[in-house]
């Protein structure tokens, strides 16, 4: 794999964050604006109120979403790391339709875990017209995403996933058909670790010991058993099931030393095609697997 230092091409945030322009858009931005050494406008990163109204700002004039809000408890993400999976994903059926980026509401996507954020549906559906569908397991997430969608009169489908120990089990119906499914799973093992990796963050951020966690997090945004590899391994188990259902599956991974043993798994349920984007913001490299089933001459938009 090759490491990649920008963002993706058609990601609207490569050139970085124009303050002027998002204050313009939305004057509660202001109040969390200050110059930085070069004499720029900026905002403290570690400040979450000040990350929330950045997040705002930014799904407002890049993506038309005039109202979002979540819980301050809840994971607040980064919004061009997040348009990056989403840009990388239209490649991938690229791929399977003559290298042309597929538009429009026939191009169905279902959203694991998505969270009270919304947030890849909010951009998938602006960037590209897609058809998205998100689940999750907290009901409280549900209903925030629903609020989202009443606010901005957006046709979003969500569901909540009974089955905590289900991934696509109960949420892919027998005559649902979708070309993508992308995850953002939960990294840690336990809350315990999920703490930890907190107070790590904290510290390297000159900020001591906290207790909170970073950008808020409820527990099943953050953690389950096993970790992310239990999480992924599941959900490629699961995806067998559907195998016919689905053009592509895929899921984040931020360990890179965790591809090994997916890679096994996936070799092992007989997946036809398996690949790893490599993905970039600034110095940190993130990356997604994908999977298929279907053969290549059999794949169809």
């Amino acid at each position: 794999m090759t490491s990649k230092t920008k963002l993706h091409p058609r990601n609207q945030h490569g050139d970085g964050y124009n303050f002027t322009h998002l204050v313009k858009q939305s004057p509660e931005l202001g109040d969390f604006t200050r110059s930085n050494p070069a004499g720029e406008l900026t905002i403290d990163f570690h400040d979450e109120q000040a990350v929330r109204a950045l997040n705002q700002a930014l799904l407002k004039l890049h993506y038309n979403i005039n109202f979002w809000d979540i819980p301050a408890s809840y994971l607040c993400p980064p919004i061009p790391g997040r348009v990056d999976y989403i840009h990388y994903l239209a490649d991938l059926l690229a791929s399977d339709n003559n290298h042309d980026v597929p538009r429009g509401r026939n191009i169905k996507v279902l959203d694991i875990g998505t969270g009270a954020n919304l947030v890849y549906p909010l951009i998938g559906q602006s960037e590209y017209g897609w058809h998205f569908t998100g689940v999750d397991i907290d009901p409280v997430a549900i209903k925030v995403a629903q609020q989202i969608c009443q606010f901005n009169k957006l046709n979003i489908k969500l569901k909540l996933q009974k089955n905590t120990g289900d991934i696509f089990r109960g949420v892919i119906g027998p005559s649902d058909f979708y070309h993508l499914t992308l995850c953002n799973p939960p990294f840690h093992a336990s809350v315990e670790a999920a703490k930890k990796g907190t107070q790590r963050k904290w510290k390297n951020l000159g900020k001591g010991k906290q207790d909170k966690l970073n950008f808020g997090g409820q527990n099943a945004e953050l953690w389950c058993p096993g970790g992310e590899v239990k999480f992924i391994a599941t959900m490629i188990e699961q995806s067998v099931e559907f195998a016919d259902q689905c053009l592509w599956f895929s899921s984040l991974v931020s360990k890179k030393d965790n591809l090994t043993p997916l890679y096994k798994m996936l070799d092992k349920v007989n997946a036809v095609e398996v690949k790893t984007i490599d993905m970039a913001q600034g110095q940190k490299v993130s990356r997604f697997i994908a999977w298929t089933f279907i053969k290549k001459e059999q794949r169809h938009l």
